[in-house]
C-alpha cells in the first residue's frame, strides 16, 4: 500500500529564474513514479499557450487553465495525487486554505510563482504559500544589468524602469520585464 503523506512544495523567485522549469521537472518525475497527476495554470498567462505551462526556456507540460481556486476546486479529479499550480500569485487567496486541504487529502501540491511584484513587494497569495509549505525553492536569475544573481523582476515601460504607481499585474516577458539584483533594481516614484 502507497502511505503517501500530502505536502506542498513552493518554487520561486523573480522572472526567468527556472521557476516553471523546474515545476515541470517535479511532475514529469511524478509522472513517471506513475502519479496521477493534474497541472493547472492561471488563465491569464496565456504568453506561450492556452493549454500548457510554458517556460521561458521552452519546456512545457499540458495544464488546465483556470481563473480562481473554486475552478480548480471543480476540475480536480477524485484520484488525482499530484497537483501543479503555475503562477500562483495571480490566483485568489481561497487558495491558502484550499492547499491545505488537498494535503489533508494526502495531496502533493507543487506551486511556482512570484514571491514578490516588480515593486519587490509580497505578491498576492504567495508568501502565505510559502510560509505553509514543507519545501521553498528560491531560484536566481541572473541580473541583466550587471551579471550578478537576480532575486527581482525590473518591469520596463518603453525600456526604462516603471514607475512604483504603475499597475501590479502586466503579463509579458522579455518585452516588458527583466531579471535584476538588488543594486540594480529601480523603482522611481514620482
Amino acid at each position: 500500500m502507497n502511505h503517501q503523506h500530502g505536502s506542498v512544495e513552493v518554487i520561486t523567485g523573480s522572472m526567468f529564474c527556472g521557476k516553471t522549469d523546474e515545476m515541470i521537472r517535479r511532475l514529469r518525475r511524478a509522472i513517471i513514479a506513475r502519479k496521477k497527476v493534474q497541472v493547472f495554470k492561471h488563465a491569464f498567462d496565456n504568453r506561450y499557450d492556452e493549454v500548457k505551462v510554458v517556460s521561458h526556456a521552452g519546456t512545457s507540460l499540458d495544464a488546465i487553465p483556470v481563473s480562481n481556486t473554486a475552478e480548480i476546486r471543480a476540475k480536480l479529479e477524485s484520484d488525482t495525487t499530484v497537483i501543479g499550480i503555475d503562477e500562483a500569485q495571480f490566483l485568489d487567496d481561497d487558495i491558502i486554505p484550499f492547499v491545505n486541504e488537498l494535503t489533508q487529502r494526502n495531496i502533493r501540491v507543487i506551486i511556482g510563482g512570484l514571491d514578490t511584484d516588480f515593486r519587490a513587494e509580497p505578491f498576492g497569495p504567495m508568501p502565505h504559500l510559502i510560509a505553509q509549505a514543507e519545501q521553498v525553492d528560491k531560484l536566481q536569475a541572473i541580473c541583466m544589468v550587471c551579471g550578478e544573481p537576480a532575486s527581482r523582476t525590473q518591469r520596463l515601460v518603453n525600456g526604462k524602469p516603471a514607475n512604483y504607481n504603475d499597475p501590479v499585474v502586466i503579463v509579458g516577458a522579455a518585452e516588458l520585464y527583466e531579471a535584476r539584483c538588488r543594486k540594480c533594481h529601480d523603482v522611481p516614484r514620482d
